[in-house]
């Protein structure tokens, strides 16, 4: 089997290559179909998604069995200013990727985000695949847009939704409360937006599962159990034993400090209904799954240590 993996050199990009490489995560193995595939990892600038012609190309002569979309424009208030280079990468990519795909007969994955949600209205349950999107960001809108091509033109396609993503590779928000409780001993973190921290291993080990199969659709994985920032935060600050404290804040008084932020949903919390009734759920409680980080991240040179 051959896989091609976009925006190979992100957070989770980096952990799907090294479960390719290795055969398995810290959950289990990845399918055996996976076992000895061909991985072409790729990442700007040797391949811009937003490009139609070089995806195009790209797509034809590689033939892969499987395209897993990891590429995208993550910063969230970088999306407010930047519009169009968040909608390059965030909608025409996963379109170019998507129409590349369906001449090819090749499977794409895409993944997407909790902030497609409004997070107005929650009534305190976790949100799945039925209910209706809201975007209230420039990445969250533009995010939505990308689902709704990959839908549009591409039959073998599983659109997955994740959250609060960290990993062992790259920038976080576990490393940034980390290096931030180091450096001022005291952190102030909102209390008012809830969802589903989630580890890049959980989320790759998932994908791996779903590629191989032809249950396509529109899936939510993320880490189980819902928490605030705050409690993530409060939660990091203890595992990594930082000498430091974390106090609540409210969103407003947040925004009122940082004006130029994107809004956020206040509750994004989703449920991974299809995973349950399809493939199965494997992914990891919120803590446990954090707790399995700090046990093997070394916070010296943040690679995971064997």
């Amino acid at each position: 089997m051959k896989i091609i993996v976009t925006g190979c050199k992100g957070q989770l990009g980096t952990e799907i290559i090294k479960q390719l490489r290795e055969g398995r995560s810290e959950i289990g193995p990845i399918p055996e179909k996976l076992m000895n595939a061909t991985v072409i990892p790729v990442d700007l600038p040797e391949l811009d998604i937003s490009n139609y012609k070089m995806v195009d190309d790209f797509i034809r002569r590689q033939r892969p069995d499987v395209i897993i979309n990891c590429a995208a424009y993550t910063n969230v208030d970088g999306c407010e200013v930047n519009h169009d280079a968040a909608f390059k990468a965030n909608a025409l990519g996963p379109r170019n990727l998507a129409q590349a795909a369906e001449k090819t007969g090749a499977r794409l994955v895409h993944v997407s985000t909790d902030y497609v949600f409004s997070g107005r209205e929650n009534g305190g349950i976790a949100q799945d695949e039925a209910t209706i999107p809201g975007p209230i960001s420039a990445y969250g809108s533009t995010k939505l847009m990308g689902e709704k091509y990959v839908e549009q033109f591409c039959h073998r396609h599983f659109i997955v939704r994740t959250a609060w993503l960290y990993s062992y590779y790259g920038k976080n928000f576990v490393k940034t409360i980390v290096n931030a409780g180091r450096k001022f001993g005291k952190l102030e973190v909102v209390n008012d937006q809830c969802g589903n921290p989630t580890n890049a291993v959980d989320l790759a080990h998932e994908l791996l599962q779903l590629c191989v199969t032809h249950e396509y659709g529109l899936y939510h994985c993320t880490g189980e159990g819902i928490c605030s920032w705050y409690d993530f935060a409060s939660e990091i600050i203890r595992l990594s034993g930082v000498d430091a404290s974390v106090a609540p804040c409210t969103s407003e008084e947040y925004k009122a400090k940082h004006p130029e932020s994107a809004d956020r949903p206040k509750w994004s919390a989703l449920d991974n209904r299809m995973l349950r009734c399809t493939v199965g759920n494997d992914v990891r409680d919120w803590k446990e799954a954090l707790a399995c980080f700090f046990a093997h991240w070394d916070g010296e040179n943040g690679m995971k240590t064997n």
